[in-house]
């Protein structure tokens, strides 16, 4: 069990802060505070999409439709943390 806390951690660890790093840059883009059209910002912008956008859409299929608020990333910081206390 210690092995797979050693093996899971750091990858859980990883990916918590790809999920908050997603979150905060979409709200910094959205209020235009950083413009994507800034080749690292956008290089940044366009990685993480990559990398999440097949988790968060995963995700939305089991959620309503709330609209305009996308609560994806939130349910998957949620699950991030509780397959985090799990493993420990």
């Amino acid at each position: 069990m210690e092995l797979v806390n050693d093996i899971l951690s750091p990858i859980l660890s990883v990916a918590y802060f790809l999920v908050i790093a997603h979150f905060i840059m979409s709200w910094l883009i959205r209020f235009e505070v950083l413009n994507i059209r800034q080749e690292f910002v956008g290089q940044v912008w366009y990685a993480l999409q990559r990398i999440l956008e097949p988790v968060y859409s995963r995700v939305r299929r089991f959620m309503p439709d709330l609209g305009g608020v996308d609560l994806s990333p939130m349910v998957v910081l949620l699950i991030i943390i509780i397959i985090g206390n799990l493993i420990r």
